[in-house]
């Protein structure tokens, strides 16, 4: 269990043993007789709409709803008894249609009436909804392709160290516009797969109906966003990602879902607290969004199918959980510094919501076993991703969303000549030693409006001026250091992967702004241009060829599977050095002394060079002749090697015995 190999968590054995105990009753429970949880995790195939028997079924949980009615064409939008629901138990409705009466492409919607009210509603488990151009209404949508997708190859086997590029479709070229996914496909996929990541995490994939929440205000939580495409052209991508050799990991949002009424799953039956808790207790007071009951086995049934819809129907490889510490914690975590122990165990935890997420662990494990599962949580809480049967809850990795904000606040308030080496290494290796982390120089967050990249955040008004191969810059010079550097620092630190958003391994300019009422409907900062990647006389095509060189390095020698092991921590000359995987890494973020003769002790051998991030194809300045060969010498009983350690530099060494 934790408590066995952490001390600290002894006083609290008593809190994580009753945590297992309820997630072993509730997994008792929702499996009932099948052989397996995920067995009995089928709300979607039997809610919404079905072709089954030759015939049209549509069903729904509306347990409040004292009427039902099917809206459509055939009959005009209008309510009529023809098309009415039936009460099939206390709690479900069911419709019955002739095969006639409906087909693929056909547009429809409920119209649910309860004791005082009535609502136009989209099916809870509709897998697919449409928004009209002009009312910008969404309507659900028949969708019954006459000859499904043919997947072409099979799924890229797990085991790898995830190497993550994070994506927004919809803004992912060029045009102002929003992008699709045949466009991502055939313009953007190539890319990634050039750099070498092997795991490409999509965002913003579930239907939501304010474009500018980068997806995070769920309505659908079955439905492909159609502002991006077909659900086929979202197969046909995930299936083109696969004969890459990358896995498709999939932005998951159960965290909270739109308030929305007409769109979304609010108010469905009229009650507040059919899907979400009743009172201000459904209501997220940062997000304005609608706080799921995660105690209700209905709602379980719900996400829990929902999570084995999108493995099976669309041969998603994994998920990335969004919101973890908004939903463990009664309080979503908000303005709280998780400065110990006692407060994961204070009584402010959602025990429901704990025994959600190491459910879903087991149904996503149990469905594809490879499955690649990651925590998007802030405060630290032990256990996270350690297995369900030791007391955690079964996630592979968490995001470590620490070390971005690290990197930001130290380039906002610190001069980078009074960086410290020592602080930035305990920062970048802080991590329970059992637990699998994700760790990121820089989060989508960090571009989004009123904000900065890294990137843009060292260079300002000098990226419009500066990054010509024909000028010269020690604005640029110091950014395209730091830059390299701190990503290169980040992934060797890595506690087991490393993840990149779009645009930001090439120092893409300026930031993110959806279009919005604030400026314009503007499209002109949601999209990418890769025009300045590509343009050979800017300078931005050397870190995109450093990123290049840097992912292909760390996925060709396996390093993340090995731990870091410190060699040198010299504060007063801010030089950094350490070993992991047989590779020497060393590192000086002085910024303008260089260092002859520096020896420290390593292991015996000659060392040759890997990777510099000051080589001219990276737009260094060549300071080092990466040809030179390194060998140890015996002093004074130590095996010691010596290094000419230029400026603003980093570099990996291999050794031979």
């Amino acid at each position: 269990m934790l408590y066995d190999n952490d001390f600290l968590l002894l006083p609290y054995k008593g809190i994580i043993e009753e945590r297992c105990r309820l997630y072993q009753e509730k997994a008792r429970l929702l499996q009932g007789g099948a052989p397996r949880l995920s067995d009995n995790c089928n709300s979607h195939l039997y809610y919404g709409l079905h072709f089954t028997e030759g015939q049209w079924k549509l069903r729904e949980w509306a347990p409040n709803a004292s009427a039902m009615y099917l809206l459509f064409e055939g009959n005009s939008w209008q309510r009529n008894q023809r098309y009415a629901f039936q009460r099939v138990s206390e709690e479900n409705w069911e419709l019955c249609l002739p095969a006639q009466e409906l087909s693929h492409g056909t547009l429809y919607k409920l119209l649910v009436e309860w004791n005082g009210g009535s609502g136009e509603r989209l099916p809870s488990h509709t897998t697919r909804a449409v928004q009209d151009t002009y009312t910008k209404v969404f309507t659900a949508q028949v969708w019954q392709p006459s000859v499904p997708y043919q997947w072409q190859h099979s799924r890229p086997k797990g085991g790898e160290a995830p190497l993550i590029y994070e994506a927004h479709i919809g803004m992912s070229t060029e045009q102002q516009k929003v992008s699709t996914f045949v466009e991502f496909r055939l313009f953007v996929l190539p890319r990634i797969a050039q750099l070498g990541y092997n795991t490409l995490q999509l965002m913003a994939i579930q239907e939501h109906p304010y474009y500018g929440s980068f997806g995070y205000q769920v309505s659908n939580f079955f439905a492909v966003s159609s502002r991006f495409g077909t659900p086929e052209e979202l197969k046909e991508l995930i299936d083109t990602a696969h004969g890459l050799g990358i896995r498709v990991v999939l932005d998951i949002v159960h965290s909270h879902s739109v308030s929305n009424e007409a769109e979304g799953l609010s108010r469905f039956d009229g009650t507040d607290y059919l899907y979400f808790h009743r009172g201000e207790r459904g209501q997220h007071p940062a997000w304005n969004s609608r706080c799921f009951d995660y105690g209700k086995g209905q709602v379980l049934n719900f996400l829990l199918s929902n999570c084995k819809y999108w493995l099976e129907e669309y041969q998603f490889d994994g998920f990335r959980f969004d919101g973890v510490t908004s939903m463990i914690y009664y309080d979503h975590g908000l303005g709280k510094a998780f400065t110990e122990y006692s407060f994961y165990y204070d009584g402010n935890e959602d025990t429901d919501a704990l025994t959600y997420l190491a459910l879903a662990n087991q149904v996503v494990h149990e469905v594809y076993p490879e499955a690649l599962t990651i925590a998007e949580e802030m405060s630290g809480m032990p256990g996270l991703a350690s297995p369900i049967s030791e007391g955690g809850l079964g996630f592979d990795y968490k995001m470590s969303m620490g070390i971005p904000d690290y990197w930001i606040k130290l380039l906002e308030d610190v001069p980078d000549p009074q960086w410290h080496v020592g602080d930035i290494y305990y920062e970048l290796t802080n991590k329970r030693a059992e637990e699998h982390t994700i760790s990121y120089a820089e989060s989508h967050d960090q571009a989004l409006v009123g904000d900065k990249t890294i990137f843009f955040r060292l260079t300002d008004k000098e990226i419009y001026t500066g990054m010509s191969v024909f000028d010269h810059s020690l604005v640029i010079d110091r950014a395209m250091a730091l830059h390299k550097m701190i990503r290169l620092l980040t992934i060797a630190t890595a506690g087991g992967g490393y993840l990149n958003f779009m645009g930001n391994e090439w120092g893409h300019p300026e930031w993110i702004d959806f279009p919005r009422e604030g400026n314009g409907g503007s499209y002109a900062h949601a999209r990418r241009m890769w025009s300045l990647l590509d343009d050979s006389s800017l300078k931005f095509k050397y870190l995109n060829a450093f990123d290049r060189a840097m992912i292909h390095f760390v996925k060709q020698t396996n390093l993340l599977d090995y731990e870091p092991h410190i060699l040198v921590r010299d504060i007063e000359r801010q030089l950094l050095a350490f070993e992991r995987g047989g590779y020497l890494f060393v590192f000086s973020f002085n910024p303008d002394k260089a260092f002859v003769d520096y020896q420290f002790e390593v292991a015996a051998g000659k060392y040759t060079y890997v990777l510099c991030t000051d080589n001219p194809n990276f737009g260094g300045q060549g300071l080092i002749n990466e040809q030179t060969e390194h060998f140890t010498q015996y002093t004074g009983g130590k095996n010691l090697i010596s290094l000419y350690i230029p400026p603003r530099i980093g570099i990996v060494l291999t050794s031979e015995k």
